[in-house]
């Protein structure tokens, strides 16, 4: 039996009801939460061959409709993150333009930011995102740095972020507010001195993420 087999047994339409409302409609769910995937993947996940990735496999599980596939392919390439290379960021772009949501987009960030770490000649590549059209791709240039305290390039960080001002777009501007928030708890001096040369530029909704922790 396959892992689609496994998760189609599990389905809990009841579950799915709550769930797809909570994502506005805008997907089908099994109705497997969090927790229960985690148990239903745990012995998928200790077959995997973590010496190459299964691209074919991430494909399969972001064509299927039920949003459970997605975040399954999700959950598989952090296990073998180790193995992206910059020759990924292509195949990691169409997952993040396809079927996409906050939901998805605020994981595939952090396997962007991983590869960014590791190769920086990415940033270029992110710095482009920071001023495409798809809204998506902007917000994983802000948050691709989220969680690096100490090793946040902040150079990079302002210059994404000022390409992203004057926007009415909820998912950007809060985007920017958690980026600064989450490296105010490592460097909070920058992170006020930054809010003090933008701040006319600056959404509120931004300036009040931002400043949470400040």
């Amino acid at each position: 039996m396959t892992i689609f087999d496994t998760f189609y047994q599990a389905a809990n339409p009841q579950k799915a009801i709550a769930m797809e409302a909570y994502m506005r409609n805008q997907f089908k769910f099994l109705g497997i939460t969090a927790p229960e995937r985690k148990i239903l993947t745990r012995d998928f996940f200790k077959t995997i061959d973590r010496a190459t990735i299964d691209w074919e496999f991430v494909q399969q599980c972001w064509e299927k409709d039920e949003r459970e596939f997605q975040y399954l392919a999700i959950a598989y390439l952090t296990k073998v993150k180790q193995r992206l290379t910059v020759e990924d960021i292509p195949r990691l772009r169409q997952l993040i333009v396809t079927k996409s949501w906050w939901d998805t987009i605020d994981s595939l960030d952090k396997l962007v930011g991983y590869v960014a770490l590791h190769h920086p000649t990415v940033e270029a590549t992110l710095l482009d995102w920071s001023t495409d059209d798809n809204i998506w791709l902007r917000r994983v240039a802000i948050d691709h740095q989220i969680l690096r305290k100490e090793q946040t390039n902040p150079v990079l960080l302002e210059k994404i972020i000022c390409h992203n001002f004057g926007q009415k777009e909820f998912f950007i501007n809060k985007a920017i507010g958690w980026s600064l928030r989450d490296y105010s708890k490592t460097n909070p001096e920058w992170v006020k001195a930054f809010i003090a040369r933008h701040q006319d530029q600056m959404a509120p909704l931004s300036i009040r993420e931002a400043s949470k922790y400040i």
